[in-house]
């Protein structure tokens, strides 16, 4: 019974949450709130899935979340080669993988970054790739946590305290080595500022033990994972042959062709200019719509999508309509790539997919044409 009450109680909080991330999306269900997430932090039943890398997530990450960096998820030979693309990772090794972090089938998985959004919607399409049935987006990710955190901001005006007291202790020692500095009273006010900082110190450690977002290193539990061959969706991720037939009709019809390929990148990376990782060439495929992925984050307001209203501006103003098949790429696929297609899955487009090879495979494969 209390099993049940645990499950219901998640599902009903993810249905709230779907109702206040709303936000105009079409598809609202992908996204949870800081505020409702909160909620299911320590169920047992629910696991928070940071997509930021190892050092990000040991400088600060949600309570009881294991790391699974986007970067890392695609997996692929040096010189970029996906022994079972389109998926991620091949099936027994991605058992292994998400086992070994603890996460069982029945989990409800959340997946969260800083705030940006592209390593959680790598995490994201991952999982759903792989059937996993309940998958979410903190949006907001660490940073909107952090915000609803009681604790949190009890501590950061103690460390504002405590820093404030630093920089007056730090004056009075400077002023204490001029020529006529008033020792008596300026060593008194040096010994306040300690103990004061002490006291602040022996405060902050106290609350720093009710913080949501932790530092420190990763605590797994191992569990056996299981993914179901039938299960496993190929709707929202595509390989390099078919992105190659969609670059084709694209640089044979135009406008007219009922494709699109966004390259999320920056400008570095498109002309060729900055490689990353063991890729052999640098550029982009040859007719590509360019959409840095910045453009679809909400930096201004620190979430990890803008609003229904100004995504469907940005892709109209690019002709990505809701017609066309579109494919969205970076360097790995899962993050910035990904970042595109969840945006598109939440303004309800259908046909959207993450090229999950990407410029890994797309530039190691000098069988594929490309352009800088």
């Amino acid at each position: 019974m209390n099993r049940l009450l645990k499950t219901l109680c998640v599902v009903a909080s993810l249905s709230a949450s779907a109702a206040l991330a709303a936000d105009g999306y079409v598809n609202n269900n992908i996204l949870i709130s800081a505020d409702e997430a909160v909620k299911l932090i320590g169920n047992p039943k629910v696991m928070f899935v940071s997509g930021d890398s190892e050092d990000i997530y040991k400088l600060g990450h949600i309570k009881g979340s294991v790391e699974m960096y986007a970067h890392h998820l695609h997996h692929s030979e040096i010189t970029g080669e996906m022994h079972c693309a389109p998926l991620y990772r091949c099936p027994d090794d991605a058992e292994k993988y998400i086992g070994g972090k603890g996460i069982t089938n029945d989990m409800t998985i959340i997946a969260y970054d800083d705030f940006k959004g592209p390593n959680a919607t790598g995490v994201y399409s991952f999982f759903k790739s792989f059937g996993h049935k309940n998958v979410k987006v903190l949006n907001g990710g660490r940073s909107a946590m952090m915000a609803v955190d009681p604790a949190q901001k009890e501590y950061d005006a103690l460390n504002k305290e405590f820093k404030e007291l630093k920089k007056t202790q730090k004056a009075d020692k400077e002023a204490l080595k001029k020529e006529g500095a008033d020792t008596a009273a300026l060593t008194a006010s040096i010994a306040k500022a300690d103990a004061g900082m002490k006291d602040l110190k022996a405060k902050m450690d106290a609350v720093e033990k009710r913080l949501l977002v932790i530092k420190g290193d990763e605590v797994d539990s191992p569990k056996k994972y299981k993914i179901d061959p039938k299960k496993i969706d190929y709707t929202a991720i595509a390989d390099k042959i078919e992105v190659k037939h969609a670059m084709d009709d694209i640089l044979k019809k135009g406008k007219d062709s009922k494709y699109v390929i966004i390259d999320s990148r920056g400008t570095a990376e498109i002309i060729g200019e900055r490689k990353m990782d063991n890729v052999a060439r640098g550029g982009h495929i040859p007719g590509s719509t360019f959409i840095e992925w910045s453009h679809i984050s909400d930096a201004d307001n620190k979430l990890s999508f803008k609003s229904a209203d100004e995504l469907k501006k940005v892709y109209a103003s690019y002709g990505v309509t809701p017609e066309k098949t579109i494919y969205a790429y970076c360097q790995v696929g899962a993050g910035r790539g990904s970042e595109h297609i969840t945006a598109l899955q939440l303004l309800g487009y259908k046909n959207v997919k993450v090229f999950t090879g990407s410029w890994d495979v797309w530039g190691n494969d000098m069988n594929l044409p490309i352009k800088r």
